[in-house]
């Protein structure tokens, strides 16, 4: 590419002639999305770039203790879920340590506002939620 535009070039003419010498170069044959139509959302977001990588690198932008609250939330949804009393163990004892080791030394933030869950009240209601489930007309056992 020209690095800059030669004098008395028309600017128009200059840029039609440089995108008509990259296609005929075919430099834009493999881009990302080249056949794919614009997303329908097309209202300009400045921060679009690290958005859109954020999302394909799955990170979040919740502070430490909010995220650590999302996790203890999935982490019960998935204990109350699980198929084994084994499974519902470990899983909380995993969150628990996360619980406590931010409790122990919290970041900046806003406060965790989590307390240890109660291992042994989570197997409880474990049981009690699969004798419901099993009791229900129809229920296949588990």
């Amino acid at each position: 590419m020209t690095e800059r535009k030669p004098p008395g070039v028309p600017f128009e003419s200059w840029v039609e002639k440089e995108i008509r010498d990259a296609q005929g170069r075919g430099d834009f044959d493999r881009l990302p999305g080249a056949g794919k139509p614009l997303p329908d959302d097309m209202t300009y977001d400045e921060l679009w770039w690290i958005k859109g990588k954020m999302a394909r690198e799955g990170l979040s932008v919740l502070p430490p203790t909010l995220a650590l609250r999302k996790e203890a939330e999935d982490a019960l949804a998935a204990a109350y879920a699980a198929p084994s009393e084994r499974i519902v163990r470990k899983i909380i004892a995993d969150v628990n340590t996360k619980i406590l080791d931010m409790m122990l030394k919290p970041p900046p933030g806003p406060p965790l506002g989590l307390k240890r869950y109660d291992v042994e009240g989570v197997v409880h209601e474990w049981r009690e939620r699969r004798h419901r489930r099993e009791a229900e007309p129809g229920a296949e056992p588990a």
